[in-house]
């Protein structure tokens, strides 16, 4: 490809799903009106592609690693370090970084994994608390985005303990999931005191009276150390700018050397402002070889079992997003565009799966494949191009 081509890659999490029987049996990519991202399968090609490599969780850390082109094998070492990266914590060799989720649990269950998506504020006063009253326990806690926070503790141990993500386990009996293994005693029992803190916190005073459900736990998930990682421009010789609400891909970005856009209303939540990523991701084009733009909502709607939520993220990503970056890029003499999910977040599930999700691309010298008109999971699984090594599917993109 020339030197001086275009690219846009967008990330719309969770988005590939299963048949909805409430949506007449369509998923919500079938469902959805998107004739944006559908022009990009008619003008260039469709194929599905493996993210989640065989004996990986489904999650967003290991399957986004995968998509930007890094081998999860070699250098994913933890979820939690990743967004410690994205908030500039700065970390000591001895140090493990575990995701601090605030959760509700009732009667025993993982009622909410994200306690009522509670707000960043609100997590912060909390978040203080713990730091004053577990000072002498040797951890310390860190404010994230709502529900996603971080803690961070000098124990090396740690790192053998088998952790299950809270959003894997909605309306289940907690007490089969707790962490196991060696130096799981310790982290249980942190739990337990961080819990009962955050159970009678006046942050959660407030939100029962108002009917909003509390936060009654923290669940710690997704530990690690900090990766090593060969920046993106070193290795594919493209400078990158990255769009971005959640920590996870901000700290990915920051990993790969990329510039961070800040985006004003983004929320990584359903009520993010798309529109303001659609314009910030046009105006980066004029300066970045490469924007890439992640949108949390589809995910956020699939773990809440919401299929016309879904559909409607999906909607607005197609319109405020991907159109306004589409017309953008057709103004210069090179470009490529890549539509392409993590993973699946079925509705009917709530959770992750490793299903390969499809993808599309379109632009400059991609041959146009006759024959699919539309990005759905079907016409991925009937097409000729199926990537089995995830990492792989960046090189085919910037490069084939």
């Amino acid at each position: 490809m020339p030197e001086t081509t275009k690219y846009a890659i967008i990330l719309p999490d969770g988005a590939a799903d299963e048949p909805v029987p409430e949506l007449g049996g369509k998923t919500p990519l079938e469902a959805a009106q998107i004739p944006y991202i559908d022009s990009i399968v008619e003008s260039g090609r469709i194929g599905s592609v493996r993210t989640v490599p065989e004996g990986f969780v489904p999650g967003s850390d290991v399957a986004t690693m995968s998509l930007l082109g890094y081998d999860v094998r070699k250098h994913y070492t933890g979820r939690a370090p990743i967004e410690a990266v994205a908030q500039n914590i700065r970390l000591k060799p001895e140090d493990v970084v575990f995701r601090c989720n605030f959760v509700n649990v009732t009667n025993g269950e993982m009622t909410d994994f994200t306690a009522g998506h509670i707000s960043t504020p609100e997590a912060d006063r909390i978040i203080k608390d713990l730091n004053a009253k577990l000072s002498g326990e040797g951890v310390t806690f860190y404010t994230g985005v709502s529900y996603r926070n971080l803690m961070v503790m000098p124990d090396p141990d740690a790192l053998d303990v088998a952790c299950m993500p809270p959003h894997d386990i909605p309306n289940e009996a907690v007490a089969s999931y707790l962490p196991k293994g060696k130096g799981a005693k310790r982290i249980n029992e942190l739990m337990e005191k961080a819990s009962r803190i955050v159970a009678e916190h006046d942050v959660n005073h407030v939100r029962r009276d108002l009917g909003e459900p509390p936060a009654t736990n923290v669940w710690f998930w997704g530990q690690g150390v900090v990766p090593i990682m060969p920046r993106f421009r070193q290795r594919f010789g493209i400078r990158g700018a990255c769009i971005a609400a959640v920590d996870l891909i901000r700290g990915l970005g920051k990993l790969l050397g990329w510039t961070l856009i800040d985006v004003p209303g983004a929320t990584g939540y359903l009520d993010t402002d798309y529109e303001a990523k659609g314009k910030y991701a046009v105006k980066a084009l004029d300066e970045f070889d490469l924007v890439a733009v992640h949108i949390e909502a589809p995910d956020e709607a699939g773990h809440m079992g919401d299929a016309r939520e879904k559909v409607k993220a999906l909607e607005r990503i197609d319109e405020c997003v991907v159109g306004p970056v589409l017309e953008k890029l057709r103004t210069f003499d090179n470009w490529r565009i890549l539509v392409a999910p993590d993973h699946p977040t079925p509705v009917g599930r709530r959770t992750h799966t490793a299903t390969p999700p499809p993808f599309g691309m379109t632009g400059s010298n991609v041959a146009r494949v006759v024959g699919h008109d539309s990005f759905t999971e079907r016409n991925a699984a009937a097409s000729d191009l199926h990537i089995e090594a995830g990492h792989e599917l960046m090189e085919y993109f910037l490069r084939s």
